[in-house]
């Protein structure tokens, strides 16, 4: 179905694919209990594939949905980079089972008003979760469409009333030898640290994830609690969030830290800077069909596609400068 056509289709006229006939019902289950423990969702049988999504012009328009043929639930949870748990693809699918989501607490602090250590389900109590079908374009060149289960990241961070001062948010990855064997290799200076300017972290597509596909997130891809930024390259999309802070100036992030010529701190999707080592004009979709994993190579868009949405947070900025 193209675009066009699916912005004829009532908003009420959700698809009735398998994946989504209990859509109101899981939701629901999910703003009364999002710290829902993981265990075993890993293990579990995957949904269906479903097809693409028939979306009202208001979605289309904020950009929380795309008809894109949606990534398979299969691959969406087996081609991972999560280093906590090993540098190779496939390792988190493996390695991550280790993790216990349940119970799970994040400390909020800084430039706010109302500082505190909350549990998960008091976190998020209260805001409806809602759905978002976003692209995902890894600074690796490859990509996928991913169906997230969530909330606003906004509606989460003004509980916390942050001041006039807080001008960034910082965010923080569980570390924890036990549960996470890749920490024992420096890769990169642990725990996983990733910022956001406030302004991009208020913006109605910036978005907490607690599943995907009609499903808990597996701990693979980041449970219990993960952060998307669909206009920027995956990386700045932190996993397993143990801590968020407000803060005044321009926090210190894990790959940036590392090579801050290859990885920079806004790391917005832009085909027209190349990575130091790659081109950034085209990217691979993970596409698996039969045995092939990747699809035809695509053109990667200006903030992978959102430019409508988000263009004017950097109005005047130099984008090979502050890349």
């Amino acid at each position: 179905m193209s675009l066009r056509d699916a912005l004829r289709i009532p908003a009420a006229e959700i698809t009735d694919e398998a994946v989504y006939r209990d859509r109101r019902r899981l939701l629901a289950a999910m703003a009364a209990a999002p710290a829902l423990s993981l265990a075993g969702c890993a293990e579990s049988a995957p949904p269906p594939p479903a097809s693409n999504v028939r979306i009202s012009p208001e979605q289309a328009r904020a950009g929380f949905v795309t008809d894109e043929v949606k990534t398979s639930y299969q691959d969406v949870t087996t081609y991972n980079n999560f280093y906590e748990f090993g540098t190779g693809k496939s390792d988190p699918s493996r390695a991550a089972k280790t993790l216990q989501t349940s119970p799970w607490s994040v400390a909020v602090g800084g430039e706010c008003e109302k500082p505190g250590t909350v549990s998960l389900a008091d976190l998020l109590k209260g805001i409806t979760p809602t759905e978002r079908i976003y692209r995902l374009r890894c600074v690796e060149g490859w990509s996928m469409v991913i169906p997230w289960l969530g909330v606003p990241l906004a509606d989460v961070l003004k509980r916390f009333a942050p001041t006039s001062k807080a001008k960034f948010v910082a965010f923080t990855t569980l570390a924890d030898r036990k549960q996470m064997p890749g920490i024992a290799y420096r890769s990169i200076n642990w725990p996983y640290r990733e910022g956001l300017r406030i302004d991009e972290a208020m913006h109605p597509l910036a978005f907490l994830a607690t599943g995907l596909y009609g499903k808990p997130l597996p701990q693979q891809n980041g449970a219990p609690l993960r952060l998307v930024v669909p206009w920027k390259y995956g990386f700045k999309s932190i996993k397993s969030i143990v801590a968020i802070d407000f803060v005044e100036k321009r926090p210190r992030t894990a790959w940036n830290d590392l090579q801050p010529s290859e990885y920079g701190f806004f790391s917005n999707v832009n085909p027209n800077v190349d990575h130091p080592r790659w081109s950034q004009k085209t990217e691979r979709r993970i596409a698996g069909t039969g045995s092939k994993l990747f699809a035809d190579r695509i053109p990667t868009r200006l903030f992978n596609g959102y430019a409508d949405q988000v263009a004017g947070l950097y109005a005047g900025m130099d984008l090979r400068q502050w890349f």
